[in-house]
């Protein structure tokens, strides 16, 4: 249980690739970590891409980024809906200044970029956001996962077990 006392801010809205949503949350659960499923509603159901659904326990104005040690953006069409809030974007700044984990995947960037903390991080994504990246400043690879100090990002479910590998680790690491 390597990450007994972390806790962990999953975002969701409908639309969420089910993958992307449940896997992490699945390992960090199993690692010991503490995953509140934040959503704009609390005790909402929310719809994956393909039917999976979860249950929201928190809201993103109830959250306070400083009790938490990183913050997972599920991929799917969920971003374009995320990076929609102010209260999120704030959140997601909050975690960033204070170096906290951050973790992206597939159309996950989005939401970074509408946050703006990718100028001069190198990162991966989907390729269909590639150019978007890219202009938000980031220096975009082709690989399953990238590390860039507290931000990792990976590109789409076959990844999942390289992002999360690398995703606990940055996190277990952190103080």
């Amino acid at each position: 249980m390597r990450l007994q006392n972390k806790k962990v801010i999953q975002l969701v809205s409908d639309d969420f690739e089910d993958l992307e949503l449940w896997y992490p949350v699945m390992r960090l659960r199993e690692e010991g970590a503490t995953v509140d499923i934040v959503g704009e509603k609390v005790d909402e159901e929310y719809v994956g891409k393909y039917g999976v659904p979860v249950v929201s326990n928190k809201t993103f104005d109830e959250i306070d980024p400083n009790e938490y040690d990183a913050i997972l953006v599920p991929g799917g069409w969920s971003p374009d809906k995320l990076r929609r809030y102010e209260s999120i974007l704030s959140m997601v700044r909050t975690m960033d200044d204070q170096k906290k984990a951050i973790g992206q995947v597939c159309h996950a960037g989005w939401v970074l970029i509408s946050a703006d903390i990718l100028n001069g991080k190198k990162v991966t994504s989907t390729p269909g956001i590639k150019d978007d990246m890219i202009n938000a400043g980031s220096t975009w690879v082709h690989e399953p996962v990238v590390v860039d100090g507290h931000l990792v990002s990976s590109r789409r479910p076959p990844d999942l077990p390289d992002y999360m590998r690398e995703f606990i680790s940055v996190l277990e690491k952190q103080s």
